[in-house]
């Protein structure tokens, strides 16, 4: 693939239009986008700049974490604190992101999400209500391992970090995390299952392969 220089501002403005003509796969009048790559890629960012882009043009918004959908510290820490295993396939909860954000956004769903459901640092219920989002409405969900999951994306993005960048931007104390990216580049292809791919090593100056 071919990459080119561009702005993060350049970048919103060419995601926020090309979600402004997708329809959703399975008739939903609600989109479902995903901004995905690990945590030192800094995902929230530009899933943040593109729901701000969106509302400029009159979507209804609403930005979710999947830091809000972790499994508790008993599974999370089941085998140890710093399993990268566990880490890739058991710390966030897939079902309840199924039940609670893609389940009411289907066609005919209530459009009723919960924007999180685990607080990391008290280790409890985050007891949030639930946001409706109208029909014409867009979810963009960041974090991790997204496209791993079957998870029902209309427009899909991967931040790419090299293991180079990926193990200089990681904290050191997080640095044991590092096997589950490389197994989830191994065995899901990001890059290759994402519609937008982005090359972020230098987060002043991103790279993206454009619009497939």
């Amino acid at each position: 693939m071919q990459f080119e220089a561009i702005t993060w501002e350049r970048l919103t403005e060419a995601i926020a239009d090309k979600a402004m003509e997708v329809k959703a796969d399975d008739g939903s009048s609600r989109l479902r986008i995903a901004v995905d790559g690990a945590p030192a890629a800094q995902t929230g960012e530009l899933a943040g700049r593109v729901g701000e882009a969106l509302r400029v043009r009159g979507r209804g918004v609403l930005v979710v974490g999947t830091e809000g959908f972790l499994r508790p510290a008993s599974l999370r820490y089941e085998y140890g604190r710093e399993d990268p295993e566990t880490y890739y396939s058991g710390w966030y909860d897939t079902g309840a992101l199924w039940r609670e954000v893609f389940g009411p956004l289907e066609a005919g769903g209530s459009g009723r999400v919960l924007p999180d459901l685990w607080d990391l640092v008290s280790d409890r219920a985050t007891r949030s209500a639930h946001v409706e989002l109208p029909p014409g409405g867009v979810l963009l969900l960041h974090g991790p391992f997204l496209l791993g999951h079957w998870f029902p994306f209309d427009l899909s993005v991967h931040l790419r970090l090299s293991p180079a960048a990926l193990r200089r931007r990681t904290q050191e104390s997080e640095r044991w995390t590092l096997p589950a990216f490389e197994r989830y580049e191994n065995e899901v292809g990001p890059g290759e299952a994402a519609d937008v791919l982005v090359r972020a090593d230098d987060p002043r100056h991103p790279a993206w392969g454009g619009l497939r």
